[in-house]
């Protein structure tokens, strides 16, 4: 039977045939549907209709299936058990959950965060696989067909379809090599002006070019200023690489990359009194409101909150 000859069927026949089948009897049957037995006999009536078939001839001692009721009866349990899992609803297990999760984020939150999530639910929920994408300009698009679950993103105004849940703040930052001239105080404005940068375009899908304009060169227009951009990248390990081998400094935030490790080694500096204005960036878990009620999201997006709070009350950052 196709979907369209589905949707003219009332389901809930086939637990009245499936009484009608254990008990034999119109009487009984109404007493365990809790309705009267003349609205029994209606609903057999409808059954006939449906099935179009008898299903039942009266005998004194009762109701005799037909050949087709028959039928019916071998298969009919194993239909309602199936309709019956598909409307309970099942208790979360992260240990034998299995799915995947797609996730986009920008870079420099990405670090932070999924690393230390893939470790958890290699621990806890080994059934879940994580993908990880770059985030650009469609993933409302996406998180609203569900091909993608979250986004880690710079707080920005969402449609209400979207549910936003604030991670705290970065801190803006002016980042540099260590023994560089100016790591070893907190430089002014003329000094850093007078080195070249890296601008790492964090946020930016469409193709980086030197002559796009970050937060950032848009403020020192405000105060009359420009900068010397010396590379301009969308690739984090490659402006970390060369900033890590130049005189170059690049724009990030105190709390950025959870560790160096071995490769980098960044002195972060605040930013100078002359851009003390510039506002922190506040980050958020994004998700659509479909996913609002599943405990898999729910479960992961816990793991998320806790992992960048770990984060912050290692840094003692306080909000």
């Amino acid at each position: 039977m196709s979907l369209d000859n589905l949707s003219r069927v009332d389901l809930n026949l086939l637990v009245a045939m499936q009484v009608l089948l254990e008990e034999r009897n119109v009487t009984r049957s109404a007493e365990r549907m809790f309705i009267t037995q003349p609205a029994m006999s209606k609903t057999l009536l409808r059954l006939r209709n449906a099935f179009d078939d008898p299903l039942f001839t009266r005998s004194g001692r009762g109701l005799v299936p037909t050949p087709r009721a028959l039928e019916i009866q071998r298969q009919l349990p194993e239909i309602l058990n199936s309709v019956s899992q598909v409307l309970e609803k099942t208790e979360f297990n992260p240990a034998t959950r299995e799915t995947s999760l797609h996730i986009v984020a920008p870079e420099f939150m990405a670090v932070q965060t999924v690393p230390e999530l893939t470790k958890i639910l290699q621990e806890e929920s080994p059934g879940i696989s994580l993908a990880l994408s770059n985030i650009d300009d469609t993933y409302e698009q996406m998180l609203e067909s569900g091909e993608i679950d979250f986004a880690l993103e710079v707080k920005k105004p969402l449609p209400k379809d979207f549910v936003i849940t604030p991670l705290g703040s970065f801190r803006p930052a002016v980042w540099m090599r260590k023994g560089h001239p100016l790591s070893q105080h907190d430089p002014t404005l003329d000094e850093m002006l007078a080195y070249p940068f890296i601008q790492y375009f964090l946020l930016i899908a469409d193709k980086v070019s030197p002559n796009t304009e970050s937060r950032f060169d848009r403020m020192l227009h405000e105060l009359g200023r420009k900068r010397h951009k010396a590379l301009t990248t969308d690739q984090l390990m490659t402006a970390l690489d060369t900033l890590n081998s130049s005189d170059c400094l690049m724009m990030g935030t105190m709390d950025d990359l959870k560790q160096e490790g071995e490769y980098y080694e960044i002195v972060r500096k605040p930013y100078p009194k002359e851009v003390e204005h510039y506002p922190e960036i506040p980050a958020v878990l994004v998700q659509h409101r479909r996913t609002v009620n599943s405990p898999t999201h729910n479960w992961v997006k816990q793991k998320i909150l806790c992992i960048v709070q770990g984060l912050r009350q290692e840094r003692g950052i306080e909000e």
